[in-house]
């Protein structure tokens, strides 16, 4: 087995390296944040220092315009101002102090002391200008600020401002330069190791991917091929000292095991589909293959066992077979002979059952008959009845009639009445009454006829009642006629009756021994029909017995 480095070493030295990238790149982009702070507090230095400077010397020039001003103009406001800046505002005194507090340098604070100095010259001056102005002398107020030894003054101070900013930009830009360019080194250091880490990354990727990723994934794809069991797949890793070699090495031998034990089984699964049961499982398995070797071993010793049973019951199936087949043959025969007994006795009973079923049916049709007529005599009966009662009826209503006759005709003597009176009435009006007697007169005749209907009907109704009459009378005498005959047909029916039920009782006892035979017969013919079968059956079971021990005879059992 060749020598390689570990997995685990290499993943180590890769860390390392990323790890040690990392580190200096944190260390860098702090060192690049101070320097950057410094950079963004020189900036705002350097902008404090010229703004106080700015406020030093902007404070005398103040001074000097507010006194050249009140000398000019004698106004009070400019001389409150001056002494407003001079008492109160101080922007010369906090601008100083505001850049020693920054930090200044000596020849810096030498300039400041000089211009403060050359400044405190000029206040006798503006004193004395500012009491010329008060006491009303403007001209030699004038002659005290604008003289030859005010302006000279202010001539030294503004070139004394010159210097001092000057040096003031020169040092502050010098100081912001170089914390720049170092702040720009750094930078350039960042995007240089950011490279450089870059590199080694995808150095790192490369080495990953070629010493540990393409190995575990042929690994794998290997152990996938194992497990859907193709082990004779190409495998070009070859195993060495290193954590996948040594796994490399554990596939080949899994694969070389593996390949054993199929061999071993699918050898003896040939022979003992070959009828070889007499062999021995040698080979010794280990691990989780032992069961696999028991259970081989107890299938032969179940099969030698079940074949030998199978071999011997065959040959006493065989035997028995040949005396079922005797046996069934004998047990047909005599089935045969009984069941042409059956039939015979069968056919006498269906004779007799014939002629008592012909009786049964007379017995019927004259009960049917008779319980007919005693129906209808009793639907006449019962529809005489009824016109009895409707002739009553008829009558009653005749005679609701011939009231409500009356009362039409009286009604029509009233009308007829009231018909006169309108006519009298309707002469008495004269032509006014005219169209009222021609009404009455259509009533009067309109009253007239409906008497003579009423009279009509009257009429009518009393040759119905008479007719009536007459038919209550024959209705009576008929019904009585039919009650008698109703009563005799209920006693034939009953004696019609009897003998009905008599002959289906001895129709159906008939029937169930008729029944009872056909059983018999179909009985006898099964037991006839399963005797032939069971010969055949028997038979066929010697042969099938003879196949099988043939069969069971081509396997070598163990002794």
């Amino acid at each position: 087995m060749k020598k390689a480095m570990d997995q685990s070493k290499l993943n180590m030295i890769l860390n390392g390296i990323s790890l040690t990238s990392l580190f200096l790149m944190i260390l860098l982009l702090f060192a690049y944040g101070n320097i950057k702070g410094k950079l963004n507090n020189a900036n705002e230095d350097r902008f404090s220092l010229t703004y106080n400077a700015n406020r030093f010397m902007n404070g005398s020039a103040y001074l000097t315009n507010e006194v050249r001003a009140y000398a000019s103009t004698g106004d009070q406001v400019h001389y409150n101002n001056y002494w407003n800046e001079i008492n109160n505002l101080k922007n010369r005194d906090l601008g100083v102090a505001a850049m020693q507090e920054i930090g200044i340098t000596a020849g810096e604070q030498s300039m400041i002391d000089q211009m403060s100095a050359l400044s405190n010259n000029l206040v006798p001056l503006e004193e004395g200008a500012m009491e010329q102005v008060q006491a009303g002398e403007m001209a030699e107020a004038l002659a005290y600020v604008y003289g030859s030894d005010y302006s000279s003054v202010t001539a030294n101070i503004n070139a004394l401002k010159e210097q001092f900013l000057t040096a003031l930009e020169t040092r502050s830009k010098a100081q912001v330069d170089k914390l720049t360019l170092e702040s720009d080194i750094i930078m350039g250091i960042i995007f240089l190791c950011m490279i450089l880490v870059g590199i080694m990354q995808i150095f790192v990727m490369v080495i990953t991917k070629k010493r540990i990723l393409a190995p575990v994934i042929t690994v794998r794809d290997q152990m996938g091929e194992i497990s859907r069991g193709n082990l004779s797949a190409p495998f070009s890793l070859e195993p060495d000292t290193s954590e996948i070699g040594m796994l490399v090495a554990s596939i080949h031998e899994t694969k070389t095991e593996l390949k054993k034990y199929i061999s071993d089984i699918n050898s003896k699964l040939t022979q003992m589909a070959q009828g070889q049961m007499d062999l021995s499982i040698g080979h010794d398995y280990r691990g989780e293959f032992q069961p696999i070797q028991l259970a081989m071993g107890q299938i032969l010793d179940s099969l030698n066992r079940a074949l030998s049973r199978i071999n011997q019951t065959a040959e006493q199936v065989s035997t028995e077979s040949e005396k079922m087949a005797t046996d069934s043959q004998t047990l047909s025969n005599g089935a045969v002979a009984q069941a042409s007994a059956v039939e015979e006795l069968s056919a006498s009973i269906q004779d007799l059952s014939g002629q008592v079923n012909s009786t049964s049916a007379d017995a019927d049709n004259a009960r049917k008959l008779s319980i007919d007529t005693a129906a209808q005599l009793e639907a006449c009966n019962q529809k005489m009845a009824d016109l009895t009662t409707a002739m009553g009826d008829i009558s009653k209503s005749s005679q609701q009639i011939s009231g409500i006759i009356k009362t039409i005709e009286d009604i029509s003597f009233q009308t007829n009445i009231l018909a006169l009176n309108a006519a009298v009435e309707a002469a008495r009006a004269g032509i006014a009454g005219k169209g009222f007697a021609v009404v009455a007169d259509e009533v009067q005749s309109l009253a007239n006829k409906s008497s003579e209907a009423a009279q009509d009907i009257t009429n009518l109704i009393q040759n119905s009642l008479s007719l009536v009459e007459r038919g209550t009378a024959l209705s009576a005498d008929s019904t009585k006629t039919l009650d008698a005959g109703v009563a005799k047909a209920k006693k034939s029916t009953e004696l019609v009756e009897r003998i009905a039920q008599s002959a289906r009782e001895q129709a159906e006892s008939l029937a169930q021994l008729t029944q009872g035979m056909e059983q018999i017969s179909e009985v006898v013919q099964t037991n006839a029909s399963t005797a032939e079968k069971s010969a055949d059956s028997a038979q066929e079971l010697r042969l099938q017995a003879a196949e099988l021990k043939e069969s069971v005879q081509m396997f070598r059992l163990r002794r």
